[in-house]
């Protein structure tokens, strides 16, 4: 049977990208597919043959902002505390488009961000499930990924991290969803305790580089990566000269994390990739190319992470499965949010240094993590066999046959 599927993805293109990847695999099953994402996004679902529906709530404008700024300059407490002042300009524009968006709607799938698709789908009479691009379900086997100090208060401390981050989550944004319940939607408050939960949890990531814990219970699903491969794409020739010139390069880009002093950062980012003695690929914008440095625009990070020495990062879900499911050894520089959690992962997996946070860049401990990324041999194996383990998986095979059952 025919399915119209809404899928709201209300993130950076990290969080876009795999929605598209998993619509592409719920179309090939048989459904159809609408995909919210911010207007920016309009082509990358529509060439992909799905339908767009537009999100007034751009993470690009949110992140550029001087309240994105300091969200993004806080700690992990800083990053849930400040989610409604981040949010409030845009709030209730986001709930009119995610209400609107869909309507008609046989099946919902959302992000846990305010349980849109708990308050949706109680609207629109249709079951939902919620997409985690992070482990975010209660469990005593380690802390939320927010809350990474929770760790050290064994089992029940890390337990509650979850529940912590949840129910503050909640209550930040808990008046402007309760008078859209009561005032749009057609439904009772959800209160202090929030609405309840127990639809399907798809968990966009690997059981390879994520195992899943014991105690998770049986709604959860750990499917593997969404991937969304770049088919046909082919570089222009400026990129396949310089990559067929010499060595192959390390990559460093921040995705759409923007730093305070981009043009500082990236100088530093130059100057140490000179001295580790390697050759470089910058994703900024500006002209910085050199015979031993390129800048690259939007170039698909399937196609070219395989092509590199390594690779350096944001630490963003997206760009972290990619290097790794490259097979290429990565060193991620964090910012906010989950990004330091996937960091350590990496780390942990052998795949790449130690992290090394965007605010503590400088030439010298750049270029000292330049030499352990691109020439510690373990690295370089630890990544390829994370690697291997991620191109033997098909999670959106997997998510589909999951949501099939939904």
């Amino acid at each position: 049977m025919t399915r119209r599927v809404m899928i709201i993805a209300p993130g950076s293109r990290g969080d876009v990208q795999p929605c598209v990847a998993l619509g592409r695999g719920l179309v090939a099953d048989g459904d159809r597919v609408k995909i919210l994402a911010a207007p920016r996004f309009r082509s990358l679902v529509e060439d992909h043959n799905l339908t767009f529906a537009p999100l007034s709530a751009d993470p690009a404008a949110i992140l550029g902002s001087a309240a994105g700024r300091a969200w993004t300059a806080g700690g992990p407490l800083k990053f849930v505390s400040g989610l409604r002042e981040v949010l409030r300009p845009v709030l209730a524009r986001l709930l009119a488009d995610a209400r609107t968006g869909t309507a008609g709607a046989d099946l919902i799938l959302a992000p846990t961000l305010g349980f849109l698709g708990t308050h949706l789908a109680a609207h629109h009479g249709v079951p939902h499930a919620e997409l985690h691009y992070q482990p975010s379900v209660p469990t005593r086997a380690f802390a939320h990924p927010l809350l990474p100090g929770a760790a050290r208060l064994g089992p029940w401390g890390r337990q509650l991290s979850f529940r912590v981050v949840d129910a503050l989550a909640w209550q930040l944004l808990r008046p402007e969803i309760d008078r859209w319940r009561s005032g749009t939607l057609g439904l009772p408050a959800a209160g202090v305790r929030g609405p309840r939960r127990g639809a399907p949890v798809l968990c966009g990531f690997s059981g390879a580089v994520v195992p899943r814990p014991p105690d998770w219970p049986a709604h959860v699903h750990v499917t593997g990566y969404w991937f969304l491969d770049a088919g046909r794409w082919r570089p222009g020739p400026k990129l396949r000269d310089f990559l067929a010139a010499g060595p192959p390069p390390v990559y460093v880009g921040f995705g759409s994390m923007r730093p305070a002093e981009a043009a500082k950062t990236f100088e530093v980012v130059r100057t140490s990739l000179r001295r580790a003695g390697v050759r470089g690929l910058l994703a900024t914008e500006g002209d910085f190319d050199a015979d031993d440095l390129l800048t690259v625009a939007d170039v698909p990070h399937d196609w070219l992470f395989p092509r590199t020495a390594g690779v350096v990062h944001h630490g963003g879900a997206g760009t972290t499965a990619a290097a790794l499911r490259a097979g290429v050894p990565a060193l991620v520089c964090p910012v906010f949010s989950d990004q330091p959690y996937w960091g350590e992962r990496v780390s942990r997996l052998s795949a790449g240094p130690k992290p090394l946070p965007l605010k503590a860049l400088d030439a010298d401990r750049l270029t000292a993590r330049l030499r352990e990324l691109t020439g510690n041999p373990l690295f370089r194996r630890g990544a390829q066999y994370v690697g291997a383990r991620l191109r033997a998986e098909d999670g959106v095979a997997h998510a589909v046959s999951v949501l099939r059952r939904a």
